[in-house]
């Protein structure tokens, strides 16, 4: 069975023209390593100052890359050419909170009025912390990375309004320093871990159960890490509601032209 990992070495521009034709729906950590991926959220007009505000209230789940202009799909800061209708695996549509559908393609539902947004993805310090010797458990496994729906919340903005999702990842004891300070050179894609160890406090009671995403194993000697989430936006629209909203489908990210390293803030 064909991997996302399989592409590891191919350009941004060829992955989104297989998953424009319809020849990849899967998760896309570990495609295009050393290129960032963005979680993706599109809301009416009306509703769009209020999710930026969201995002700018909160900074480390909902880290804003790029924003287009009303009705197009162009993101022209990180992918000119490309097409956020098209160029995602999976998506979802959302009516007044519900999922309504999730289509390989989303461009029979644009609108108009529609605003989207690039929001960061922990994907993109994945190739860092590889680099640095931690393991990507979700990666070595072929499977989706595990998300969880947490207890904080986040600070509301307008109508928007709701609880942050973290993704996890475990790492042996004696690396968690490594992935701590690999990741955290990345703060416009979530950046360092918000959480270390034991995520009663979080109000996550079952690390087998994720929300999003797929279980991964725990190894005897590894401490579980978690991250600040892009899945955030969508658990905002469960609580907020908005009329009409397209997102990503957890774990099926939109590649960009934009390589990781051009977000670290130092080498």
């Amino acid at each position: 069975m064909t991997r996302a990992a399989d592409y590891a070495d191919a350009s941004p521009t060829q992955v989104r023209e297989m998953i424009r034709a319809g020849r990849w729906d899967n998760p896309t950590s570990g495609m295009c390593a050393g290129y960032v991926q963005a979680n993706l959220v599109v809301l009416p007009r009306d509703w769009a100052f209020d999710f930026l505000l969201f995002a700018v209230r909160n900074p480390v789940p909902c880290p804003i890359l790029d924003v287009t202009e009303p009705g197009e799909t162009e993101p022209k800061q990180m992918a000119p050419g490309a097409d956020l209708a098209a160029d995602l695996p999976k998506y979802r549509v959302w009516e007044n909170g519900r999922l309504t559908a999730e289509p390989t393609d989303a461009r029979p539902f644009w609108r108009d009025d529609l605003v989207a947004f690039l929001v960061g993805c922990s994907f993109s310090f994945e190739t860092a912390m590889a680099q640095a010797g931690c393991p990507v458990r979700h990666i070595e496994c072929g499977c989706n990375v595990p998300m969880y729906l947490t207890n904080q919340p986040c600070r509301p903005a307008g109508r928007m309004k709701g609880n942050m999702v973290v993704s996890m990842r475990p790492v042996p004891s004696h690396l968690v320093s490594r992935a701590v300070l690999s990741s955290g050179r990345f703060p416009r894609v979530h950046g360092a871990p918000v959480w270390v160890g034991n995520p009663e406090g979080l109000g996550v009671a079952d690390l087998s159960k994720p929300d999003f995403g797929e279980p991964v194993p725990i190894n005897p000697g590894e401490v579980p890490l978690f991250w600040g989430c892009g899945v955030t936006p969508q658990a905002a629209l469960m609580a907020s509601k908005p009329p009409f909203a397209i997102t990503h489908a957890p774990g099926h990210m939109f590649i960009c032209d934009v390589r990781d390293n051009e977000l670290a803030v130092f080498p």
